[in-house]
């Protein structure tokens, strides 16, 4: 979590490709809001991150940590 946030305080993302240019294992889905999430696998591959990023204003808004197990329930979608 800290070398994540460490590389993401440095970077004003413009889009999700530069997103996964620079976390190569992230993901995005939307989610029954209709907004777009982004997913991080963080910690080793144990937990997920979830985050909204708002590109136009260069914020990065965590909404979930997850372990692996919780995010595969598939739960996330319907929730947010």
């Amino acid at each position: 979590m800290e070398r994540w946030y460490e590389v993401a305080k440095a970077i004003h993302w413009k889009s999700f490709m530069e997103v996964s240019k620079t976390f190569g294992s992230a993901d995005q889905t939307k989610v029954a809001s209709g907004h777009t999430v982004v997913i991080f696998d963080i910690g080793g591959n144990k937990y997920r991150m979830i985050a909204a990023i708002h590109y136009n204003i260069g914020r990065v808004f965590i909404l979930r940590i997850m372990t692996h197990a919780e995010y595969d329930e598939n739960t996330l979608r319907n929730e947010l």
